[in-house]
Protein backbone atom coordinates (compact mmCIF):
# COMPACT_ATOMS: atom_id res chain seq x y z
CA UNK A 1 0.00 0.00 0.00
CA UNK A 2 1.28 3.46 -0.88
CA UNK A 3 2.25 5.80 1.94
CA UNK A 4 -0.09 8.75 2.42
CA UNK A 5 -2.43 7.20 -0.14
CA UNK A 6 -5.27 9.61 0.48
CA UNK A 7 -3.13 12.67 -0.11
CA UNK A 8 -1.52 11.16 -3.21
CA UNK A 9 -4.97 10.29 -4.55
CA UNK A 10 -6.37 13.75 -3.84
CA UNK A 11 -3.36 15.39 -5.49
CA UNK A 12 -3.86 13.25 -8.57
CA UNK A 13 -7.59 14.09 -8.65
CA UNK A 14 -6.78 17.79 -8.52
CA UNK A 15 -4.47 17.49 -11.50
CA UNK A 16 -6.25 15.23 -13.96
CA UNK A 17 -9.19 12.95 -14.68
CA UNK A 18 -8.33 9.53 -13.29
CA UNK A 19 -9.10 6.30 -15.09
CA UNK A 20 -10.90 3.42 -13.42
CA UNK A 21 -10.65 -0.05 -14.94
CA UNK A 22 -13.36 -1.87 -16.89
CA UNK A 23 -15.50 -4.96 -16.46
CA UNK A 24 -14.04 -8.01 -14.73
CA UNK A 25 -16.96 -10.28 -15.63
CA UNK A 26 -16.79 -9.39 -19.32
CA UNK A 27 -13.12 -10.34 -19.42
CA UNK A 28 -13.68 -13.59 -17.51
CA UNK A 29 -16.39 -14.61 -19.98
CA UNK A 30 -13.88 -14.36 -22.83
CA UNK A 31 -11.96 -17.30 -21.35
CA UNK A 32 -15.02 -19.63 -21.63
CA UNK A 33 -14.16 -21.38 -18.39
CA UNK A 34 -15.67 -24.74 -17.47
CA UNK A 35 -17.13 -25.96 -14.19
CA UNK A 36 -13.81 -27.69 -13.52
CA UNK A 37 -11.92 -24.42 -14.06
CA UNK A 38 -14.05 -22.70 -11.43
CA UNK A 39 -13.67 -25.55 -8.95
CA UNK A 40 -9.93 -26.07 -9.25
CA UNK A 41 -8.46 -28.74 -7.01
CA UNK A 42 -9.58 -27.20 -3.73
CA UNK A 43 -13.32 -27.18 -4.49
CA UNK A 44 -13.46 -30.23 -6.77
CA UNK A 45 -15.84 -32.07 -4.44
CA UNK A 46 -18.33 -29.22 -4.01
CA UNK A 47 -21.94 -30.42 -4.02
CA UNK A 48 -23.01 -27.11 -5.58
CA UNK A 49 -22.32 -25.96 -9.15
CA UNK A 50 -19.68 -23.21 -8.94
CA UNK A 51 -19.50 -22.04 -12.54
CA UNK A 52 -20.43 -18.38 -12.63
CA UNK A 53 -18.98 -17.61 -9.20
CA UNK A 54 -16.41 -15.23 -10.66
CA UNK A 55 -15.04 -14.22 -7.27
CA UNK A 56 -13.97 -17.80 -6.59
CA UNK A 57 -11.48 -17.54 -9.46
CA UNK A 58 -9.37 -15.36 -7.18
CA UNK A 59 -8.51 -18.60 -5.37
CA UNK A 60 -8.79 -21.21 -8.13
CA UNK A 61 -7.42 -19.22 -11.11
CA UNK A 62 -5.31 -16.42 -9.57
CA UNK A 63 -3.04 -16.09 -12.61
CA UNK A 64 -6.07 -15.37 -14.80
CA UNK A 65 -7.36 -12.66 -12.47
CA UNK A 66 -3.89 -11.13 -12.19
CA UNK A 67 -3.61 -11.10 -15.99
CA UNK A 68 -6.91 -9.20 -16.29
CA UNK A 69 -5.75 -6.64 -13.72
CA UNK A 70 -2.52 -6.14 -15.65
CA UNK A 71 -4.31 -5.72 -18.98
CA UNK A 72 -6.31 -2.85 -17.49
CA UNK A 73 -3.18 -1.32 -15.98
CA UNK A 74 -1.42 -1.55 -19.34
CA UNK A 75 -4.42 0.19 -20.89
CA UNK A 76 -3.89 3.14 -18.55
CA UNK A 77 -6.08 2.49 -15.51
CA UNK A 78 -5.11 4.50 -12.44
CA UNK A 79 -7.46 2.51 -10.19
CA UNK A 80 -8.17 -1.21 -10.46
CA UNK A 81 -11.06 -2.92 -8.71
CA UNK A 82 -10.69 -6.10 -6.70
CA UNK A 83 -12.51 -9.20 -7.93
CA UNK A 84 -14.77 -9.18 -4.87
CA UNK A 85 -18.15 -7.98 -6.15
CA UNK A 86 -19.94 -10.95 -4.56
CA UNK A 87 -17.46 -11.80 -1.81
CA UNK A 88 -19.83 -11.44 1.13
CA UNK A 89 -21.20 -14.25 3.27
CA UNK A 90 -24.68 -13.33 1.98
CA UNK A 91 -23.83 -13.63 -1.72
CA UNK A 92 -21.50 -16.63 -1.31
CA UNK A 93 -24.21 -18.54 0.56
CA UNK A 94 -25.72 -19.32 -2.86
CA UNK A 95 -22.65 -21.49 -3.45
CA UNK A 96 -22.40 -22.77 0.12
CA UNK A 97 -19.10 -20.87 0.36
CA UNK A 98 -19.94 -18.28 2.99
CA UNK A 99 -17.10 -19.59 5.16
CA UNK A 100 -14.45 -18.29 2.72
CA UNK A 101 -15.79 -14.71 2.40
CA UNK A 102 -12.91 -13.15 4.33
CA UNK A 103 -10.37 -15.15 2.34
CA UNK A 104 -11.90 -14.06 -0.97
CA UNK A 105 -11.59 -10.40 0.00
CA UNK A 106 -8.09 -10.73 1.41
CA UNK A 107 -6.83 -12.68 -1.61
CA UNK A 108 -8.67 -10.41 -4.05
CA UNK A 109 -7.05 -7.32 -2.57
CA UNK A 110 -3.64 -8.97 -2.50
CA UNK A 111 -3.76 -9.91 -6.19
CA UNK A 112 -4.79 -6.38 -7.17
CA UNK A 113 -2.16 -4.91 -4.85
CA UNK A 114 0.66 -6.90 -6.49
CA UNK A 115 -0.51 -5.86 -9.95
CA UNK A 116 -0.86 -2.18 -9.00
CA UNK A 117 2.56 -2.09 -7.37
CA UNK A 118 4.10 -3.67 -10.47
CA UNK A 119 2.82 -0.82 -12.66
CA UNK A 120 3.12 2.10 -10.22
CA UNK A 121 5.66 4.84 -10.81
CA UNK A 122 6.24 8.11 -8.93
CA UNK A 123 4.72 9.94 -11.90
CA UNK A 124 1.75 7.60 -12.24
CA UNK A 125 0.85 5.82 -9.01
CA UNK A 126 -1.74 3.05 -9.27
CA UNK A 127 -4.44 2.41 -6.69
CA UNK A 128 -6.51 -0.57 -5.54
CA UNK A 129 -10.23 -0.12 -4.91
CA UNK A 130 -11.57 -2.81 -2.60
CA UNK A 131 -15.03 -3.62 -3.97
CA UNK A 132 -18.15 -4.14 -1.88
CA UNK A 133 -21.01 -5.19 -4.14
CA UNK A 134 -24.73 -4.79 -3.39
CA UNK A 135 -25.35 -8.44 -2.34
CA UNK A 136 -28.25 -10.42 -3.78
CA UNK A 137 -30.69 -9.28 -1.09
CA UNK A 138 -32.35 -5.94 -0.47
CA UNK A 139 -33.15 -4.31 2.84
CA UNK A 140 -35.72 -1.89 1.42
CA UNK A 141 -37.94 -4.10 -0.71
CA UNK A 142 -40.03 -7.12 0.21
CA UNK A 143 -39.51 -10.22 -1.98
CA UNK A 144 -43.06 -11.24 -1.04
CA UNK A 145 -45.71 -9.26 -2.93
CA UNK A 146 -48.30 -10.31 -0.37
CA UNK A 147 -46.32 -8.95 2.59
CA UNK A 148 -44.73 -5.53 2.01
CA UNK A 149 -43.36 -5.50 5.57
CA UNK A 150 -41.28 -8.66 5.05
CA UNK A 151 -37.52 -8.56 4.43
CA UNK A 152 -35.18 -11.45 3.66
CA UNK A 153 -32.20 -9.66 5.20
CA UNK A 154 -31.79 -7.29 8.13
CA UNK A 155 -29.63 -4.21 8.42
CA UNK A 156 -27.35 -5.85 10.98
CA UNK A 157 -26.97 -9.01 8.86
CA UNK A 158 -25.72 -6.76 6.08
CA UNK A 159 -23.43 -4.94 8.51
CA UNK A 160 -21.90 -8.21 9.67
CA UNK A 161 -21.34 -9.39 6.08
CA UNK A 162 -19.85 -6.09 4.95
CA UNK A 163 -17.64 -5.84 8.05
CA UNK A 164 -15.99 -9.18 7.34
CA UNK A 165 -15.48 -8.26 3.70
CA UNK A 166 -14.08 -4.83 4.54
CA UNK A 167 -11.60 -6.27 7.00
CA UNK A 168 -10.35 -8.68 4.34
CA UNK A 169 -9.97 -5.91 1.76
CA UNK A 170 -8.02 -3.68 4.13
CA UNK A 171 -5.76 -6.42 5.41
CA UNK A 172 -5.17 -7.58 1.83
CA UNK A 173 -3.84 -4.17 0.85
CA UNK A 174 -6.64 -2.08 -0.66
CA UNK A 175 -6.01 1.68 -0.91
CA UNK A 176 -9.67 2.63 -0.76
CA UNK A 177 -13.09 1.01 -0.40
CA UNK A 178 -15.71 1.30 -3.12
CA UNK A 179 -19.38 0.55 -2.44
CA UNK A 180 -20.66 0.09 -5.98
CA UNK A 181 -23.67 -0.83 -8.11
CA UNK A 182 -25.95 0.35 -5.31
CA UNK A 183 -29.59 -0.34 -6.13
CA UNK A 184 -30.81 -0.20 -2.52
CA UNK A 185 -29.64 2.75 -0.45
CA UNK A 186 -30.29 0.95 2.84
CA UNK A 187 -27.84 -1.78 1.83
CA UNK A 188 -25.29 0.94 1.15
CA UNK A 189 -25.95 2.54 4.53
CA UNK A 190 -25.21 -0.82 6.13
CA UNK A 191 -21.96 -0.95 4.17
CA UNK A 192 -21.00 2.56 5.31
CA UNK A 193 -21.70 1.66 8.94
CA UNK A 194 -19.68 -1.53 8.57
CA UNK A 195 -16.74 0.29 6.99
CA UNK A 196 -16.62 2.93 9.71
CA UNK A 197 -16.85 0.23 12.41
CA UNK A 198 -13.93 -1.68 10.88
CA UNK A 199 -11.91 1.52 10.47
CA UNK A 200 -12.33 2.22 14.16
CA UNK A 201 -11.46 -1.35 15.17
CA UNK A 202 -8.31 -1.48 13.03
CA UNK A 203 -7.24 2.09 13.68
CA UNK A 204 -7.14 2.96 9.97
CA UNK A 205 -9.12 5.19 7.67
CA UNK A 206 -9.19 4.77 3.91
CA UNK A 207 -10.99 6.86 1.30
CA UNK A 208 -14.50 5.66 0.40
CA UNK A 209 -16.04 5.69 -3.07
CA UNK A 210 -19.83 5.41 -3.42
CA UNK A 211 -21.40 4.50 -6.76
CA UNK A 212 -25.13 4.04 -7.30
CA UNK A 213 -27.14 2.52 -10.12
CA UNK A 214 -29.94 4.26 -11.97
CA UNK A 215 -31.81 1.19 -13.13
CA UNK A 216 -33.84 2.49 -16.09
CA UNK A 217 -35.14 5.51 -17.97
CA UNK A 218 -37.25 6.52 -14.96
CA UNK A 219 -34.08 7.98 -13.47
CA UNK A 220 -34.40 6.10 -10.20
CA UNK A 221 -32.59 3.41 -8.29
CA UNK A 222 -34.33 0.04 -7.89
CA UNK A 223 -35.52 1.10 -4.44
CA UNK A 224 -37.10 4.17 -6.04
CA UNK A 225 -34.82 7.12 -5.30
CA UNK A 226 -33.90 9.88 -7.71
CA UNK A 227 -30.23 10.76 -8.15
CA UNK A 228 -30.42 13.70 -5.74
CA UNK A 229 -32.38 11.77 -3.11
CA UNK A 230 -29.80 8.99 -3.33
CA UNK A 231 -27.02 11.54 -2.89
CA UNK A 232 -28.74 13.16 0.09
CA UNK A 233 -29.14 9.76 1.73
CA UNK A 234 -25.41 8.98 1.70
CA UNK A 235 -23.55 12.28 1.74
CA UNK A 236 -23.11 11.90 5.52
CA UNK A 237 -20.46 9.24 4.76
CA UNK A 238 -18.23 12.05 3.41
CA UNK A 239 -16.87 9.86 0.62
CA UNK A 240 -13.92 10.80 -1.54
CA UNK A 241 -16.09 10.28 -4.60
CA UNK A 242 -19.77 9.93 -5.39
CA UNK A 243 -20.82 8.41 -8.67
CA UNK A 244 -22.97 6.22 -10.90
CA UNK A 245 -22.35 2.94 -12.67
CA UNK A 246 -23.98 -0.01 -14.45
CA UNK A 247 -27.50 -0.55 -15.89
CA UNK A 248 -27.29 2.22 -18.50
CA UNK A 249 -24.95 3.18 -21.31
CA UNK A 250 -23.38 6.65 -21.55
CA UNK A 251 -26.15 8.08 -23.75
CA UNK A 252 -28.85 7.17 -21.24
CA UNK A 253 -26.77 8.02 -18.16
CA UNK A 254 -25.62 11.48 -19.22
CA UNK A 255 -28.45 13.54 -17.71
CA UNK A 256 -27.96 11.93 -14.30
CA UNK A 257 -24.20 12.45 -14.41
CA UNK A 258 -24.79 16.11 -15.20
CA UNK A 259 -27.18 16.42 -12.26
CA UNK A 260 -24.78 14.70 -9.89
CA UNK A 261 -21.91 16.93 -10.98
CA UNK A 262 -23.93 19.99 -9.93
CA UNK A 263 -24.98 18.75 -6.47
CA UNK A 264 -22.00 16.69 -5.32
CA UNK A 265 -19.72 18.39 -2.82
CA UNK A 266 -17.04 15.83 -3.58
CA UNK A 267 -15.40 14.25 -6.64
CA UNK A 268 -17.61 12.51 -9.22
CA UNK A 269 -16.87 9.06 -10.64
CA UNK A 270 -18.73 7.33 -13.44
CA UNK A 271 -18.37 3.90 -15.05
CA UNK A 272 -21.29 3.15 -17.40
CA UNK A 273 -22.05 0.01 -19.36
CA UNK A 274 -21.02 -0.34 -23.00
CA UNK A 275 -24.52 0.64 -24.08
CA UNK A 276 -27.75 -1.18 -23.32
CA UNK A 277 -27.75 -4.98 -23.54
CA UNK A 278 -28.64 -6.51 -26.92
CA UNK A 279 -31.07 -9.38 -27.51
CA UNK A 280 -28.41 -11.85 -26.40
CA UNK A 281 -27.47 -9.99 -23.22
CA UNK A 282 -24.24 -8.66 -24.71
CA UNK A 283 -23.04 -5.09 -25.12
CA UNK A 284 -22.28 -3.52 -28.48
CA UNK A 285 -20.94 -0.01 -27.87
CA UNK A 286 -17.38 0.06 -29.15
CA UNK A 287 -14.41 1.68 -27.48
CA UNK A 288 -14.17 4.77 -29.72
CA UNK A 289 -17.90 5.48 -29.70
CA UNK A 290 -18.06 5.16 -25.92
CA UNK A 291 -14.94 7.28 -25.49
CA UNK A 292 -16.57 10.07 -27.51
CA UNK A 293 -19.41 10.23 -24.97
CA UNK A 294 -17.05 10.29 -22.00
CA UNK A 295 -14.87 12.94 -23.65
CA UNK A 296 -17.93 15.17 -23.98
CA UNK A 297 -18.69 14.64 -20.27
CA UNK A 298 -15.14 15.62 -19.42
CA UNK A 299 -15.25 18.72 -21.63
CA UNK A 300 -18.54 19.68 -19.95
CA UNK A 301 -16.88 19.53 -16.53
CA UNK A 302 -18.93 16.63 -15.19
CA UNK A 303 -16.32 14.10 -14.07
CA UNK A 304 -13.20 13.39 -12.03
CA UNK A 305 -12.95 9.62 -12.53
CA UNK A 306 -14.18 7.60 -15.52
CA UNK A 307 -14.16 3.89 -16.22
CA UNK A 308 -16.30 1.12 -17.60
CA UNK A 309 -18.83 -1.38 -16.30
CA UNK A 310 -20.54 -4.29 -18.11
CA UNK A 311 -19.27 -4.91 -21.62
CA UNK A 312 -16.13 -2.79 -21.36
CA UNK A 313 -12.63 -4.12 -21.96
CA UNK A 314 -9.01 -2.89 -21.85
CA UNK A 315 -9.59 -1.53 -25.35
CA UNK A 316 -12.34 0.70 -23.97
CA UNK A 317 -10.20 1.85 -21.05
CA UNK A 318 -7.32 2.80 -23.32
CA UNK A 319 -9.70 4.78 -25.53
CA UNK A 320 -11.08 6.59 -22.45
CA UNK A 321 -7.60 7.43 -21.19
CA UNK A 322 -6.55 8.79 -24.58
CA UNK A 323 -9.77 10.78 -24.98
CA UNK A 324 -9.51 12.73 -21.71
CA UNK A 325 -5.74 12.93 -21.38
CA UNK A 326 -5.51 16.71 -21.78
CA UNK A 327 -8.89 17.70 -20.35
CA UNK A 328 -8.87 19.24 -16.85
CA UNK A 329 -10.92 17.51 -14.14
CA UNK A 330 -14.20 18.79 -12.77
CA UNK A 331 -13.67 21.46 -10.12
CA UNK A 332 -15.40 20.99 -6.80
CA UNK A 333 -18.33 23.43 -6.66
CA UNK A 334 -19.29 25.65 -3.76
CA UNK A 335 -22.56 24.15 -2.54
CA UNK A 336 -24.91 26.24 -0.43
CA UNK A 337 -25.35 24.95 3.11
CA UNK A 338 -28.74 23.33 3.65
CA UNK A 339 -30.46 20.50 5.48
CA UNK A 340 -30.64 17.83 2.78
CA UNK A 341 -33.20 15.12 3.49
CA UNK A 342 -34.60 12.40 1.28
CA UNK A 343 -37.35 9.92 0.77
CA UNK A 344 -37.79 8.81 -2.80
CA UNK A 345 -37.45 12.52 -3.64
CA UNK A 346 -35.02 15.03 -2.14
CA UNK A 347 -36.12 17.57 0.47
CA UNK A 348 -33.66 20.43 0.82
CA UNK A 349 -34.32 22.98 3.58
CA UNK A 350 -32.39 26.26 3.47
CA UNK A 351 -32.86 29.92 4.35
CA UNK A 352 -35.24 30.33 1.42
CA UNK A 353 -37.61 27.65 2.68
CA UNK A 354 -40.77 29.27 4.03
CA UNK A 355 -41.75 26.40 6.34
CA UNK A 356 -41.71 22.60 6.59
CA UNK A 357 -44.82 20.61 7.49
CA UNK A 358 -44.23 17.66 9.82
CA UNK A 359 -47.05 15.12 10.11
CA UNK A 360 -47.30 13.89 13.71
CA UNK A 361 -50.39 11.65 13.68
CA UNK A 362 -48.41 8.39 13.34
CA UNK A 363 -47.87 8.54 17.08
CA UNK A 364 -49.27 5.95 19.52
CA UNK A 365 -49.22 8.46 22.38
CA UNK A 366 -50.76 11.31 20.37
CA UNK A 367 -53.32 9.51 18.24
CA UNK A 368 -55.80 7.05 19.74
CA UNK A 369 -56.76 5.84 16.26
CA UNK A 370 -53.15 5.11 15.26
CA UNK A 371 -52.51 3.34 18.58
CA UNK A 372 -55.60 1.17 18.12
CA UNK A 373 -54.67 0.20 14.55
CA UNK A 374 -51.14 -0.77 15.57
CA UNK A 375 -52.37 -2.81 18.56
CA UNK A 376 -54.87 -4.58 16.29
CA UNK A 377 -52.10 -5.32 13.73
CA UNK A 378 -53.88 -3.24 11.08
CA UNK A 379 -50.74 -1.77 9.57
CA UNK A 380 -52.22 -1.18 6.11
CA UNK A 381 -54.86 1.10 7.67
CA UNK A 382 -52.22 2.77 9.85
CA UNK A 383 -50.24 3.60 6.71
CA UNK A 384 -53.29 5.44 5.37
CA UNK A 385 -52.86 7.95 8.20
CA UNK A 386 -49.37 8.72 6.89
CA UNK A 387 -50.63 8.97 3.32
CA UNK A 388 -53.41 11.37 4.36
CA UNK A 389 -50.87 13.63 6.04
CA UNK A 390 -48.67 13.67 2.94
CA UNK A 391 -51.63 14.43 0.71
CA UNK A 392 -52.49 17.33 3.03
CA UNK A 393 -49.01 18.84 2.70
CA UNK A 394 -46.71 17.06 5.17
CA UNK A 395 -43.14 16.84 3.88
CA UNK A 396 -41.83 14.84 6.85
CA UNK A 397 -43.60 12.10 8.82
CA UNK A 398 -42.83 11.66 12.53
CA UNK A 399 -43.37 8.03 13.60
CA UNK A 400 -43.60 7.25 17.32
CA UNK A 401 -44.07 3.85 18.95
CA UNK A 402 -44.08 3.10 22.70
CA UNK A 403 -42.25 0.10 24.14
CA UNK A 404 -44.39 0.27 27.28
CA UNK A 405 -47.65 -0.06 25.34
CA UNK A 406 -46.63 -2.62 22.73
CA UNK A 407 -43.59 -4.30 21.18
CA UNK A 408 -42.31 -0.96 19.96
CA UNK A 409 -39.20 -2.17 18.15
CA UNK A 410 -41.04 -4.88 16.21
CA UNK A 411 -43.94 -2.58 15.37
CA UNK A 412 -41.67 0.28 14.36
CA UNK A 413 -39.64 -1.98 12.08
CA UNK A 414 -42.72 -3.41 10.39
CA UNK A 415 -44.39 -0.01 10.01
CA UNK A 416 -41.29 1.59 8.49
CA UNK A 417 -40.77 -1.38 6.18
CA UNK A 418 -44.30 -0.99 4.82
CA UNK A 419 -43.94 2.78 4.70
CA UNK A 420 -40.76 2.44 2.61
CA UNK A 421 -42.65 0.51 -0.07
CA UNK A 422 -45.42 3.11 -0.35
CA UNK A 423 -44.59 5.44 -3.29
CA UNK A 424 -46.56 8.36 -1.79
Amino acid sequence: MLKNTTEILKNALAERILILDGAMGTMIQKYKLTEADFRGERFAESAVDLRGNNDLLTLTQPLLISAIHEKYLEAGADIIETNTFSSTTIAQADYDLQSIAYELNFAGAKLARLAADKYSTPEKPRFVAGILGPTNRTASISPNVNDPGFRNVTFMELVDAYSEATRGLIEGGADLIMIETIFDTLNAKAAVFAIETVFEALGVELPIMISGTITDASGRTLSGQTTEAFYNSLRHAKPLTFGLNCALGPKELRQYVEQLSKISETYVSVHPNAGLPNAFGGYDLGAEDMAAHLKEWAESGFVNIIGGCCGTTPEHIKAFADAVENIPPRKLPQIKTAMRLSGLEPLNIDDESLFVNVGERNNVTGSAKFKRLIKEDKFAEAIEIAIDQVENGAQVIDVNMDEALLDGKKCMTRFLNIMATEPD
